[in-house]
């Protein structure tokens, strides 16, 4: 065994990318930031897409820039976002950029799919919860408008997969993304064809599904020499960013509930079965595919999404709030009592997020609110934190229905857990301690799955232990005052 290793986490969100470089030696773990770019829809006649040409390019810079500065990787991993997919033909061509799960033109194909298959049988076999951006409703919206791409595909990729396959040439399906779409059976842990065939879904372009850890390929043999990489392998980790992320939760025991706290916020435990009963099914819990077995007992939350599009907003205004005077902000506003409910669909893709958010306030408190014409930026980022942390406490109250075991506290992984003030908001909304970090939980998951393919770790507790002796976390006792 080498007394060194590195590996390369691509980490990409539906706002940005990061490569974060791991490296083992002497059974310590350090990680770098080595690369960072932006990412978001395009739009092109009226429809969003990711633009995966422009990611792929950034892989290839990133690359080239690490074999300039003479840095030899054992491998390398990637994590995305679920449901979207791309397109790809029998003479290895994309056939068309992969639709973002943000286009609306899904909005009510999910009750043209009960017409045929019952909500209740759906979940009763995937155990996903309903979001309009599932894979199963993409696929029939783009099936029933005789989509060109999806027509002449011989497989379909999921981004995680659609990536290594540009970086490699090689398809696989890795099972975590997979367990997201909403085509999966929970009980075979494989694509459910019988109900897509009802649907009239092709099913002959999805691929069988792999566990995380498998190896996929080299980079192609030109992409090797461009870059001076050489032949690295890519590895399917778990491909879902979240399944990553909650990989690298650093707790000692089982007794937790996790926020995977971005864009969006997933909050959820870990357990060793799916739970798809009348309850989790009445709740619109979902049961998604983590490492070793576990399954994601989850709920999506509308995390930083609210506040990012107001941030925006006030950017193009020529107010540049940055993320301490935002909290700065929302602390000078603490006792402003105005609240929205941040899983309201209407905050989903507006045209005008602040003015929504002074809609939703009205509406949701109109005593309050009556005499209200406007609300001051730190009065909306108070009204975005307050409301993010009501939120977190419905659902974690809902949680402790079907959890067999004790939440003894909350581990908050991702960007969402540098903010102490919103997580100290929290912890005083769920009346138990929240521990925060590490920040770059999704990253960090990503590097340990290549770590242990390398065979430089064992269990997932190994791997957490490892974790929790390499990054600092914080905790945030309640205040009851």
């Amino acid at each position: 065994m080498k007394s060194e290793y590195r590996f390369l986490a691509f980490d990409c969100g539906a706002t940005s990318g990061r490569a974060i470089l791991g490296t083992f030696s002497g059974g310590s773990f350090k990680t770098e930031e080595v690369y960072r770019f932006p990412n978001s829809p395009v739009n092109q006649g009226g429809k969003l897409f990711w633009d995966v040409n422009a990611m792929y390019d950034h892989f290839v810079q990133c690359l080239t820039k690490l074999g300039r500065d003479g840095i030899r990787l054992d491998s390398i991993g990637i994590d995305t976002w679920g449901v979207d997919f791309g397109c790809i033909s029998a003479d290895g061509r994309l056939l068309a950029l992969p639709r973002a799960y943000r286009d609306p033109y899904t909005q009510g194909v999910p009750e043209e799919v009960f017409k045929i298959i019952p909500r209740e049988e759906l979940y009763s076999v995937t155990g996903i919860q309903i979001m309009d951006f599932n894979t199963i409703f993409q696929l029939y919206a783009q099936t029933k408008a005789a989509d060109a791409a999806l027509a002449e595909a011989a497989a379909i990729l999921f981004m995680p997969d659609l990536m290594a396959w540009m970086l490699t040439g090689r398809a696989v399906c890795e099972y975590t993304d997979a367990s997201t779409s909403g085509m999966m059976d929970q009980a075979a842990r494989q694509f459910n064809k019988e109900l897509l065939g009802r649907l009239g879904i092709r099913t002959d372009v999805l691929l069988p599904i792999v566990q995380p850890g498998t190896v996929i390929g080299p980079l192609k043999a030109d992409l090797a020499a461009s870059t001076g990489m050489g032949p690295v392998p890519v590895v399917a980790v778990a491909g879902h960013d979240t399944a990553s992320a909650i990989a690298a939760v650093p707790a000692p025991d089982g007794h937790f509930a996790y926020l995977s706290s971005g864009t969006w916020s997933l909050m959820g435990i870990e357990l060793p079965y799916p739970i798809m009963n009348a309850a989790s099914a009445a709740a619109n819990f979902t049961n998604e595919g983590g490492i070793d077995g576990t399954t994601r007992f989850l709920k999506n939350i509308t995390g930083m999404w609210i506040l990012e599009q107001c941030r925006a907003q006030w950017k193009a205004a020529g107010r540049d709030y940055t993320y301490p005077e935002l909290v700065q902000m929302a602390l000078s506003e603490a006792s402003f009592e105005g609240r929205i409910n941040p899983d309201d669909s209407r905050f989903s893709a507006p045209d005008n997020m602040l003015e929504e958010v002074l809609r939703s306030a009205r509406d949701g408190q109109a005593v309050i609110l009556n005499e209200v014409k406007n609300l001051s930026d730190a009065q909306v980022v108070s009204c975005i934190y307050h409301s993010l942390a009501d939120r977190y406490r419905e659902v974690l109250d809902l949680l402790k229905g079907f959890a067999p075991f004790p939440i003894e506290r909350l581990h908050i992984i991702g960007g969402g857990s540098a903010n102490d003030l919103l997580n100290q908001w929290t912890a005083d909304a769920i009346g138990i301690p929240v521990v925060a970090g590490p920040t770059e939980a999704t990253a960090i998951g990503n590097l340990m799955l290549q770590a242990r393919t390398a065979g430089l770790a064992g269990s997932l507790k190994e791997m957490r232990g490892m974790i929790a002796g390499t990054f600092k976390v914080k905790e945030f006792k309640p205040n009851n005052k």
